[in-house]
């Protein structure tokens, strides 16, 4: 743990400011889907069984009414279990984007470096390099570790919806 800090702490610093908002939408992005995944897997199992008991109640599930709540039931377990999807998925997108902007900023300083001082100081241009190079790299990471998340809860998502759909079927069990 102590030589951790110190790494952390010199990273940050080599990669600039973006660095710095990138750290912060990664640590959102993550909450955002680990809040995800728990819902997934505690809230909506109960509220499936709650939708599944008042199915289970209805007498006739052949009527118009019987299929606008099932319907019904199905479209609430799609939106919770889509709620913040969507953010995610523009958070993942917004790294990258910033890694580049990183890269811009870190060239900039460059390149005012080579307008000062001219190019035979590389230890002057090297702050400017890291400055665009790690948040490139800091983007990256965290988009490409959260897609795969990302894309796992869309597919619970669907799997989720499509169970649900096929248990509450029109017939009664026998």
């Amino acid at each position: 743990m102590d030589g951790l800090l110190p790494f952390i702490d010199d990273l940050m610093a080599a990669g600039g400011m973006v660095l710095w908002w990138i750290m912060f939408l990664s640590v959102l992005v993550w909450f955002l889907i680990i809040e995800r995944i728990l819902f997934i897997r505690t809230v909506y199992p109960v509220n499936r069984e709650i939708w599944l008991k008042r199915w289970g109640g209805r007498q006739n599930k052949q009527s118009r009414a019987s299929h606008a709540v099932r319907t019904c039931y199905i479209s609430q377990a799609r939106t919770q279990l889509s709620r913040n999807l969507t953010v995610i998925k523009v958070l993942i997108a917004l790294c990258p984007l910033l890694g580049l902007l990183g890269t811009v900023t870190g060239m900039i300083e460059t390149f005012d470096v080579l307008a000062v001082i001219g190019t035979g100081n590389a230890r002057a241009m090297a702050n400017g390099v890291s400055h665009s190079t790690v948040p490139t790299m800091a983007g990256m990471v965290v988009a490409i570790s959260c897609l795969y998340f990302s894309k796992w809860i869309e597919d619970q998502v669907n799997r989720e919806v499509r169970h649900l759909s096929d248990i509450l079927t029109f017939t009664e069990r026998g």
